[in-house]
């Protein structure tokens, strides 16, 4: 199972709950900025806030909570985007003890109400009049519930007025009874196959993964002699998202916020704020890249980068084979090419990231390799981790000058990793969670002797390098018995510019097809770059024909990776979306499959029966004989 070897921590042994270290931070380095908060006066500035004045507001905010009647083991939900007081919420909470329940701002009123009521919450923040409409239509309902702030209205001013007459002295009392076993957060799962379920995760298990990776990797973060800067934008309603907070405020890192994750916003957040380093989702590095390749093209040099990309992904390669002992690294040609790139596209590629960022980390599902040695070829290296809600978030990391590529690394210290016979992922350690809160049946079914059931499949190489193919629910059996893990060709799928989504289908048919949807922005400029001259109708015509094959394309560079079985013979290209308003996604963002396979059902099943070579008998036809369906477009 070949667990990192990371030096420990020189941390103590951890005596109490997540909020002492905001406080001993506070008392050994009162004036290292902690937060950085975007200016009223100057808009794009950041203002930073001391470890000091963080710890004096959230004191203040705590008192508040006292005198609201919210104790140690009560259970206060936070609905609210990335945010400052994201942060302040959560360490005044945990100041007293109290249980925090994220909320995604997005959910639905269902999925709102049946976790309010499942935690027992006693209060809920919201962020502003759609919480307080969405949280107002189900709490008739909730017994419970007692208070409902809202942050747009002041919440943290009036709960600071409020908790005056409450001595400091409260708040230390109550910091100091809470126990590094006391749970900290009950995150609900995705909720992709039924109700979500209330992941009971303590002070320990959130602190362990934390302490980890900043004992191993926590020097990668920054060049010497400068203070991190992580700018944080993934939702706190995600285990993920609490993760990189817990790094920040444990790490002495300074961490801003942003709410709004347009691309436009985003950009803008990261020129002016100017991050050392980037924790995402392979999704925003897939974005960042198409946006890369849009540029250039608008500027007339899309052939000029896709050569800058050819090379950074050779230079990447070559290196990795270094660093494991397969190779001689970069030849002296490949090094002249790849510092000519650095001086006319790579270093631009950084600059709109701010131009500070000198490393990254990929997690929640796995990166493309090709996508990583891309970035790893500008001077960007991104780690891709693998952990769960389950598990507080860490389970793997990439050993630093030991990283491989396509894979999520090797198990952290004091974690094991173990791949069943059917290819599930079994993982033990601290820092998995207590069990599921109301859900014995579900604890048990996941917990067997501290063992772990991940529900993803993978594989461990001869060095310990775990591979993640998929999850266990998602394989599509065809109806000759072929066994397929969608994951993979859809994430290769999805590194075509154009593509945006795809979900691989067939279940009890006779071959694998997908579901794809394009992405919008960088249609429209596909569209404007084809520029076909002619009439109008024969203009379109001719258009969307170089559409259907650009989409081939993509389909047959998703299927050279895999074998003939595997691949994908009929698609069908969707008018829209997958996203929250159509209930096609979680709000964690995960593809509901079931949901997609019912809602587009009849598309499915016209797919499969447009093939101009398919019998009646859909399940004894050879999948060998299947072509790309002619009528892909809807």
């Amino acid at each position: 199972m070949h667990p990192l070897e990371v030096v420990r921590p020189a941390r103590p042994l951890m005596q109490g709950g997540l909020a002492d270290s905001l406080f001993e931070t506070a008392e050994r380095d009162p004036t290292l900025s902690q937060l950085a908060r975007r200016s009223d006066a100057a808009p794009g500035a950041w203002e930073p806030v001391s470890a000091v004045e963080l710890r004096d507001e959230v004191v203040d905010v705590a008192r508040g909570f006292i005198a609201a009647g919210i104790f140690p083991g009560h259970r206060v939900a936070v609905m609210a985007r990335t945010r400052y007081e994201w942060t302040v919420l959560s360490y005044a909470l945990w100041s007293v003890g109290a249980e925090i329940v994220p909320i995604y701002p997005t959910s639905s009123h269902e999925q709102v109400g049946w976790i309010l009521e499942d935690a027992g919450c006693v209060a809920v923040v919201v962020e502003d009049e759609q919480g307080i409409m969405t949280v107002g239509s189900v709490c008739a309902s909730l017994p419970t519930l007692q208070h409902v702030w809202q942050l747009d209205s002041g919440a943290l001013t009036d709960l600071m007025e409020q908790g005056r007459s409450v001595p400091f002295t409260t708040v230390e009392s109550m910091r100091r009874i809470v126990l590094p076993d006391s749970t900290a957060i009950i995150a609900y799962t995705s909720g992709t196959t039924g109700p979500p379920k209330g992941c009971a995760l303590s002070h320990r298990s959130l602190a362990s993964s934390c302490d980890t990776l900043l004992a191993g990797w926590g020097h990668t973060v920054a060049p010497p002699g400068q203070q991190p800067a992580i700018l944080a934008f993934l939702p706190f309603s995600h285990v993920y998202g609490l993760m990189i907070q817990g790094l920040c405020m444990r790490g002495g890192m300074l961490m801003g916020h942003v709410p709004d994750l347009r691309p436009e916003t985003l950009s803008a957040a990261l020129l002016s704020f100017r991050p050392t380093f980037l924790y995402a989702v392979p999704s925003v590095f897939e974005k960042f890249y198409k946006n890369f390749l849009r540029k250039a093209q608008e500027a007339g040099r899309g052939a000029l980068f896709e050569r800058a990309v050819r090379t950074a992904r050779d230079f990447a390669a070559a290196g990795e084979r270094h660093r494991l002992g397969t190779g001689p690294g970069p030849g002296f040609d490949l090094r002249l090419q790849h510092a000519l790139y650095e001086k006319t596209v790579y270093r631009k590629l950084r600059a709109a990231l701010g131009g500070r960022v000198c490393g990254a980390v990929s997690g929640g599902s796995p990166l493309n390799r090709e996508l990583a040695l891309f970035y790893s070829g500008i001077g960007i290296f991104v780690h891709d981790g693998y952990g769960l809600t389950e598990t507080s978030g860490g389970i793997t990391a990439q050993p630093v000058g030991r990283e491989k590529f396509g894979t999520v690394g090797r198990p952290l210290p004091d974690m094991e990793v173990h791949v069943a016979e059917d290819g599930e992922i079994l993982v033990r350690g601290p820092a998995v969670f207590q069990g599921y809160i109301n859900d014995e049946t579900s604890t048990r079914a996941a917990l067997y002797n501290g063992w772990l059931a991940t529900g993803d499949i993978g594989r461990l190489d001869s060095e310990g390098y775990l591979s993640i193919t998929g999850r266990k629910k998602d394989i599509v059996i065809t109806s000759s018995g072929k066994s397929v893990a969608p994951a993979a060709l859809e994430e290769r799928l999805r590194v075509h510019p154009l593509i945006h989504q795809a979900v691989v289908v067939g279940d009890n048919r006779p071959c694998v097809g997908a579901l794809i949807t394009l992405d919008p922005d960088f249609l429209a400029h596909w569209r404007s770059v084809l520029a076909i001259p002619g009439e109008v109708h024969d203009r379109e015509t001719r258009e969307e024909n170089a559409l259907r094959e650009e989409v081939k394309r993509a389909v047959a560079a998703a299927n050279s990776t895999v074998s003939r079985s595997e691949s994908i013979r009929v698609y069908r290209v969707l008018s829209e979306p997958f996203d929250l308003a159509n209930g096609m996604l979680t709000p964690s963002m995960k593809l509901r499959r079931d949901a997609i396979a019912h809602r587009y059902a009849a598309e499915i099943e016209a797919m499969y029966q447009s093939s101009s070579r398919a019998p009646r008998n859909l399940s004894t036809v050879d999948p060998y004989t299947w072509d790309d369906a002619d009528n892909v477009f809807r």
